[in-house]
C-alpha cells in the first residue's frame, strides 16, 4: 500500500474512533436513584410515578420556572425531585413521569421532564348492545 492509503485508512479509524466515544459519552440512559446518587456528575432518565402523599410546590408568582414534587423510582424509592421548568398541565393526573437530570445531595435535580397521562382509550371500548330487529 501506499503511504497516502494508508495514512488515510488511519486517518478515518481516528475519525470513526473520536464518533464512537462521542456517542458513548452523550448517550442517555435509564436509572434509578441509587445509581444516579452514585454518579452525581452524570445525567440520568429516572422513569417513576408520583407521590401524591407528598406536597406539590409551584408558585408562579415566586417563580414560574421551578416545582418540586416527590417521586417513586422503579425500585420503590422515594425522592424530591426539583424541576427548573414550569409545571406541566395536568401533572397530578399523570400515571407515569420521566425526569431527566442529576443528583445533587438528596435531591434529583431535573432538567426535562415527560409525562405519562391516561389515555381516553384504555380500559377497553364500551360495551354495545346489538338488538336483532325481524322483519
Amino acid at each position: 500500500m501506499k503511504k497516502t492509503q494508508i495514512i488515510l485508512v488511519v486517518a478515518i479509524a481516528a475519525i470513526l474512533g473520536l464518533m464512537i466515544v462521542s456517542l458513548w459519552d452523550n448517550s442517555r440512559s435509564y436509572a434509578t436513584f441509587e445509581v444516579a446518587a452514585k454518579h452525581p456528575n452524570k445525567s440520568f432518565d429516572i422513569v417513576g410515578v408520583l407521590d401524591m402523599n407528598q406536597p406539590i410546590y409551584y408558585d408562579a408568582k415566586v417563580n414560574s420556572d421551578a416545582f418540586s414534587f416527590y417521586m417513586y423510582d422503579q425500585d420503590s424509592v422515594n425522592r424530591k425531585v426539583v424541576v427548573n421548568k414550569p409545571k406541566p398541565q395536568d401533572f397530578e393526573k399523570s400515571t407515569q413521569v420521566v425526569v431527566t437530570g442529576s443528583m445533587k445531595g438528596g435531591e434529583f435535580k431535573g432538567t426535562s421532564i415527560l409525562l405519562k397521562c391516561p389515555s381516553k382509550y384504555e380500559g377497553g371500548s364500551p360495551a354495545i348492545e346489538i338488538e336483532e330487529v325481524k322483519l
